[in-house]
């Protein structure tokens, strides 16, 4: 038998190793299926949660709709259901129309400020690039000296008589081969100052940089400017506190009375909608403005960019003749149209 295992290379030893390899492969394999089974089970249990959020959600959903149609199935909230989503139609359309003008404003200002930088970038690659210049005509000037010094010196070597040039090779030697040295270590440094200059000349332009907090502080003026014109072209009213009002409340929560209040409110809305769309010409106002607020303007710390609410809190009204008018409105404060995520930070 012991021939036989021999023969087949199947010995004790062997074969005892073959099984514990056997069983080692086996506690391997057990081990990763439990770690799946239990993965799976993790993904199982964030379905469920998933999906019992999402029902929630669904039910929420499905209760405001049922509500909203109760109050439409009612004569006497009909008419206010349709104001309160006009009014809140018109906080939409001022938020867009705030954001949309921060945005254009910090883009210009964003490219405005990477000109400049480009602009002093590129004076300054251009003096660096004349001062090379200048360099290297007086290296070439100083190569050009040698090398005709050289010539000369060469020359006068070869026209000696016989007996004067073996009298003076020796010092005539180490003329030349000083000459020599100097020559191509002048060489060498107009080689290296026409390296700098093709190094200077193909330098890669800055890249954009961010706004200073001074920047950020005149963006966030001229922004909280424009945000009081909004507030002032929809004053009067009361249209611009009903539209917030509408953006932060649910439907039928607000009453606004019968059908001839409510149709005086939508005439109102769309009157001042059309007429903000049309106006133009308003740079100069809100330069003036943005100044004043930025008189009055505090901040809790160097490095804020946002002034603190309370002091940015005075509405100023400018007419045509240039007479200012001050009112209490916390735009800021009250983040009327979502301005305190709008302005830079």
């Amino acid at each position: 038998m012991t021939a036989l295992d021999t023969i087949f290379g199947n010995t004790p030893a062997e074969a005892e190793d073959s099984e514990s390899d056997k069983l080692l492969n086996l506690y391997k394999s057990r081990q990763e299926l439990k770690k799946e089974f239990a993965d799976l089970g993790d993904e199982q249990y964030r379905l469920k949660e998933f999906i019992n959020e999402q029902e929630g959600v669904m039910a929420r959903l499905q209760q405001k709709f049922d509500h909203l149609e109760n109050l439409l199935f009612d004569p006497e909230w009909v008419n206010n259901i349709v104001t309160y989503y006009q009014l809140r139609g018109l906080n939409f359309r001022c938020e867009v129309k705030l954001a949309k003008f921060a945005e254009q404003l910090k883009q210009q200002r964003e490219k405005k400020q990477h000109s400049q930088l480009l602009a002093d970038w590129n004076e300054l690659r251009r003096q660096e690039a004349l001062g090379l210049e200048s360099e290297i005509g007086e290296q070439r000037m100083q190569v050009q000296i040698l090398e005709d010094q050289l010539q000369v010196e060469r020359h006068r070597y070869t026209t000696m008589s016989g007996f004067l040039k073996i009298f003076r090779r020796h010092s005539a030697t180490a003329i030349l081969n000083s000459l020599e040295v100097t020559l191509e270590l002048e060489q060498q440094n107009e080689s290296d100052l026409l390296q700098r200059y093709d190094e200077v000349q193909n330098h890669e332009p800055p890249d954009t940089q961010g706004l200073n907090i001074a920047t950020k502080r005149m963006i966030n003026f001229i922004i909280l400017a424009f945000a009081q014109q909004i507030y002032l072209h929809f004053e009067k009213d009361n249209v611009a506190n009903m539209a917030k009002e509408a953006g932060e409340k649910s439907a039928g929560t607000i009453n606004y009375g019968g059908k001839a209040s409510c149709d005086e409110i939508v005439a109102s809305v769309q009157k001042r909608i059309e007429a903000l769309d049309s106006a133009t010409d308003i740079a100069e106002v809100l330069q003036l403005r943005a100044k004043l607020i930025a008189e009055e303007a505090q901040f809790r710390t160097d490095d804020d960019a946002v002034p603190v609410a309370a002091s940015v809190g005075t509405i100023y009204a400018i007419e045509a003749s240039g007479a200012v008018k001050k009112s209490d409105a916390h735009l800021l404060g009250e983040n009327y149209w979502n301005i305190s995520n709008i302005l830079s930070r």
